[in-house]
């Protein structure tokens, strides 16, 4: 059967292209077929149809679990990394309840719990760099999202754990960091133990040491049975399911994995992007500190979190540049038809958030970086998805959002930075990410003036700190 616009180019060549540059990839085959082609890549199938328009979006993640299913194993990519049991890779009924025990987590008074903590360990990480010397915007993003990770979500306050984690967790997930370095996820030959000395033996012997750190902390948890503790892995350990039981050892770590290496790279790369529009659109970082500004002297977290120009700002800094290029992948499960092709059960369906984030008909202007458009216009869920949609949407999306905003609003508030290069940033493969290609250079000059005795948090800066 013939599927839609299948791509001419030989195969091979298709894979190196998408394990090497897919914007490139997927901007070239939009240019032929702006709607829906087909295309040869690797990680979810050897054929996959790439989904571009709203319509066909949104009859996709609509029809989820009847039409269109989205399918576990798609993602088996990700396993070395999240584990079997992990909610990303899971499927029917065990999908829905695993999401169901996880979901609490991340809704109400806990995003409030968690909002004076964020702004306090960013307040941290700032306090500690020396002036006028160049950083990376993106590593300092990832000590945020980590220390969050380690006391939010982990709940971590024993310094030793906390450091032995600290250090390993970036170690591994460091490996995937390049295209090139990408590749050992996506072309399982590569996947050899040769010893520590080789790239994936290096992996599974970090992976070993993380694991017995937190199997040894869910264990510890589960003795002291502190109902009074609010932290994401205590909330996992105390849910039940419909039957009366807890997760397991196995389950536990594994949605932990996949709460870490979703929120470890995902939201620091997200705030990047962020640090790097702000500044490099002088009217956009003027507009956003005035409103900062009519918050006054001690903003609380939820104050933030509801300006909207700054939600305008994430919003268009997660348009222009999604982390995830692709919602979840979905396989056709009855012939259907969709933007009148017709498609076969088994088909493999890849609604396209990058390239719907690009439209022109839907985003006049796509690289430009254009805030007022979410304050102009409200999008529907099928063209705007940077977390993707349907019952496969984020879990960690209220968090990730509340982090980007407070940290955002953080840094803008207490700091004066500037860019290093102003030369536009390139998006670049950083294992299922997109990421600034050079890490977002930036100085920082100061404190802010206007900031100089206001408290944005319970943490206030010591005339010492700068």
């Amino acid at each position: 059967m013939q599927l839609p616009n299948p791509l001419k180019t030989p195969s091979f060549l298709q894979k190196l292209q998408w394990v090497a540059d897919p914007v490139r990839y997927m901007e070239k085959a939009a240019q032929q077929y702006p709607d829906i082609f087909t295309g040869k890549i690797i990680g979810f199938g050897d054929t996959v149809v790439f989904v571009n328009h709203p319509q066909a979006i949104q009859e996709i993640l609509t029809n989820d679990r009847k039409k269109f299913a989205a399918v576990g194993k798609m993602n088996k990519i990700g396993e070395p990394l999240v584990g079997e049991y992990s909610v990303a890779l899971l499927e029917g009924t065990r999908h829905k309840q695993q999401r169901q025990l996880v979901m609490p987590a991340f809704h109400g008074e806990r995003m409030q719990a968690y909002g004076q903590r964020i702004c306090g360990l960013c307040t941290k990480v700032f306090n500690q760099l020396p002036l006028n010397q160049h950083f990376l915007a993106r590593n300092l993003t990832q000590e945020i999202t980590l220390q969050i990770i380690l006391q939010v979500v982990l709940g971590l306050n024993e310094e030793e754990k906390l450091q032995k984690l600290k250090h390993l967790l970036p170690q591994m997930l460091d490996l995937f960091r390049s295209p090139l370095s990408s590749s050992l996820l996506f072309f399982s030959f590569l996947q050899q133990d040769l010893g520590a000395w080789s790239p994936w033996g290096k992996f599974l012997r970090d992976r070993q040491q993380i694991d017995q750190l937190i199997y040894a902390e869910i264990s510890d948890r589960r003795e002291q049975n502190d109902s009074e503790r609010n932290d994401i892995l205590s909330m996992l350990i105390s849910a039940q399911d419909d039957t009366g039981q807890p997760m397991t050892d196995q389950e536990l770590r594994d949605q932990l994995m996949t709460l870490i290496v979703a929120g470890y790279e995902t939201t620091a790369t997200a705030m990047a992007w962020g640090l790097y529009w702000i500044h490099q659109k002088p009217l956009v970082r003027e507009k956003l500190l005035q409103e900062l500004d009519t918050l006054g002297d001690s903003p609380d977290p939820m104050s933030i979190y509801r300006l909207p120009y700054l939600s305008a700002v994430c919003n268009e800094t997660l348009r222009i540049h999604p982390v995830l290029m692709f919602s979840f992948p979905r396989v056709v499960q009855e012939p259907v038809e969709l933007l009148g092709h017709p498609l076969e059960p088994g088909t493999v369906m890849l609604p396209s958030i990058y390239l719907i984030h690009q439209r022109e008909d839907l985003y006049p202007q796509p690289k430009e970086f254009q805030p007022e458009r979410f304050l102009e216009r409200q999008f529907s869920p099928y063209e705007f998805l940077p977390f993707g949609g349907g019952v496969r949407r984020c879990i960690g999306e209220a968090l990730a959002i509340f982090q980007m905003k407070l940290v955002l609003a953080t840094i803008l508030s207490r700091y004066q930075l500037e860019l290093v290069d102003r030369r536009r940033e390139r998006p670049e493969r950083r294992g299922f990410t997109l990421a600034p290609a050079s890490g977002v250079k930036m100085v920082i000059k100061g404190q802010r003036a206007r900031q100089q005795e206001t408290v944005l948090t319970p943490f206030s800066l010591s005339p010492a700190s700068y």
